[in-house]
């Protein structure tokens, strides 16, 4: 294999400096260019100068009154990309390679989407199990390959229906789901072994895939055969969704307890998919996404190798998920980043010998923070565009939101209409039929160089910090987060950034038809509740959940001989959920054990 030129020999200890100088810095035009800059351009820009968004505000322009582009993300855009932009040492090899082949920039697979189609998983959840069953055997009816479930908040924070802290929030923002019962119905008369289930579950993760992995089991279904992914990622929790339960070391306790249990009884079951999408929806720039999930799945494989888990073991189960945002170019850079970086990290710090482990697989979901109320079919072209970039940008499965996310759950029409898109781009764009089809763009490959060149220096930075969970616990990613969401706020304000229909081209609209959750689904999962507690064995519950808290307050080890670890907690969730333990029981066991988390200020 070529030595790339990019390669840090010091990766091993610490994630050094990626060598890739400035764009701004860097150039040597050839004679051609600057004979065209001098010829064609400058008496073009005499005649009809550059006008940037907001520049008749004085918005969007440098110190000398220049025009000023640059992404959503603020990093500035050159007018041409040629040659000159591109280290001199640029060659095919050892910078791009070949699809399916390291450091696999242009793609995992050697035929793109020619061999499969990336999976069409629409996230979706709300009201009861009964009512998301319906809608998920819609989906599937008009088209969807895979399911994505969205829970209610208090399932995602670990409580039941009927607990106080739920009220007014059942159902509400996905399917409430309180006990084996409740997911026996939400996947019944649908094949576990044979659809792919993607779960946004990530403090009780391992409680809900105990359920499902039950569910699968009463159906028949043979668990090293099912496939699909639990979040599970708790990092990003504490960086930027905040639906944490416990400290982050008997969090990433947990996460480790299902990759070990995942390696030994679900091979082809994601443990993990490490995401970026919430870090961006909280006002991220496109590299703060980027740089902080990928350095999350450093830290989550620190952890796996200091329980004693082999990379190559655990490591080909690890999958990611991105968010598809608005400006297109810098998108595609992004994805095609995150498959070179990962590849180096797993080769250079981890010394992975399986090529399973060096592949970055990973979900994209188009972006629901940018997809504003007002005016919301505009919404339909947003969605189109971005899930366009994750498409070029070579994902193996995709979310399109809907047109009305910013209003309520989605109809079943917006839905629709969603996964539409989808199939649209799939089989009438043509984009699906060749491997990278922007692979070469002088402009697009320098913007992945530089992607790779940040997420380098931020994770720098975090290495000297001891690692992610100790620059969680001093709020330094939240920090870096919340300063890029500001100056962004600030440039829409004045109408640096034009967002159609919001600062710019408003009108006068009624209000659209939404879905609408009422109290109805609390009454009817509370009743559930109380006759389930009547039916089943309180006193195996209770022995359960006391064999849980003793695995729990034990230190955890690595298993051997092919056997899991005594204190891991994976086999005594899920016998507590074989005796219809309930969400909030399990966790509340948990939270006896390791406490809960209130997160630092920041300053």
């Amino acid at each position: 294999m070529p030595e790339n030129k990019l390669k840090n020999s010091s990766v091993v200890n610490t994630v050094a400096e990626s060598p890739i100088t400035d764009v701004f810095t860097d150039r040597h035009p050839s004679e051609s260019e600057a004979a065209w800059a001098e010829n064609t351009l400058a008496p073009t820009l005499a005649k009809s100068p550059e006008k940037p968004i907001g520049a008749s505000t004085g918005a969007n322009l440098d110190d000398h009154g220049n025009a000023r582009f640059s992404t959503i993300s603020d990093v500035p855009i050159r007018r041409l990309y040629t040659q000159a932009d591109l280290p001199e040492d640029f060659n095919y090899d050892s910078y791009l390679g070949y699809p399916g082949q390291a450091p696999f920039t242009r793609g995992i697979h050697a035929t793109g989407y020619r061999g499969k189609l990336y999976t069409m998983r629409q996230f979706s959840g709300f009201a009861s199990p009964e009512e998301t069953n319906q809608r998920y055997k819609y989906l599937l009816e008009h088209g969807g390959s895979g399911l994505s479930v969205a829970f209610d908040l208090p399932t995602l924070m670990g409580y039941d229906s009927d607990h106080p802290a739920s009220e007014g929030e059942v159902g509400k923002c996905g399917v409430a789901i309180d006990s084996l019962e409740d997911m026996e119905i939400l996947f019944g008369g649908i094949d576990l072994e044979k659809t792919t289930v993607s779960m946004t579950i990530n403090s009780p993760a391992s409680v809900l895939w105990a359920m499902y992995l039950v569910v699968a089991e009463k159906q028949g279904a043979d668990w090293k055969k099912i496939s699909g992914t639990i979040q599970n990622d708790i990092l990003k929790e504490y960086i930027a969704q905040k639906e944490y339960i416990y400290p982050p070391a008997p969090s990433m306790r947990l996460v480790i307890d299902t990759f070990e249990f995942g390696s030994l009884y679900t091979p082809k079951f994601n443990t993990i998919s490490i995401s970026g999408y919430h870090i961006r929806e909280a006002g991220s720039t496109a590299l703060q996404e980027l740089a902080f999930t990928i350095y999350d799945g450093v830290e989550y494989v620190e952890w796996a190798r200091r329980r004693g888990l082999d990379v190559d073991e655990f490591g080909p189960r690890l999958s990611f998920f991105f968010n598809a945002h608005n400006d297109f170019f810098e998108e595609i850079a992004k994805y095609r980043a995150a498959r070179k970086i990962w590849y180096r990290l797993m080769t250079d710090r981890f010394n992975a010998k399986n090529q399973r482990t060096w592949l970055l697989r990973f979900h994209t979901q188009t972006a629901g923070v940018s997809l504003p109320a007002q005016q919301p079919m505009n919404n339909i072209a947003r969605v189109a565009i971005q899930a366009l970039a994750a498409v070029l940008g070579g994902t193996q499965s995709l979310h399109t939101d809907s047109y009305d996310e910013a209003l309520a759950l989605p109809t079943e029409e917006a839905a629709r209409i969603a996964l539409r898109t989808q199939q649209i781009i799939a089989y009438e764009s043509g984009v699906a039929q060749t491997v990278d089809p922007l692979g070469g763009s002088y402009f697009v490959e320098r913007s992945t160089l530089d992607m790779e060149k940040g997420a380098f220096d931020y994770f720098s930075k975090l290495d000297a910090m001891g690692g992610m969970v100790k620059a969680i616990e001093r709020g330094y990613p939240q920090k870096e987060i919340a300063e890029a969401s500001y100056q962004f706020q600030r440039a829409a304000e004045a109408k640096e950034k034009v967002i159609v229909g919001v600062n710019e081209f408003v009108i006068e609209e009624e209000s659209p038809h939404i879905l609408y959750i009422d109290e109805s689904v609390a009454v009817s999962q509370t009743a559930k509740l109380k006759t389930l507690r009547t039916r089943r064995s309180n006193q195996e519950v209770q022995r359960c959940l006391e064999a849980l808290k003793r695995a729990a307050a034990q230190e955890p080890t690595a298993g051997t001989g092919g056997k899991i670890s005594p204190a891991n907690t994976m086999p005594y969730i899920v016998d507590a959920v074989r005796a219809y333990a309930t969400v909030g029981e399990i966790c509340e066991a948990l939270r006896q054990v390791f406490g809960t988390y209130t997160e630092v200020s920041i300053t």
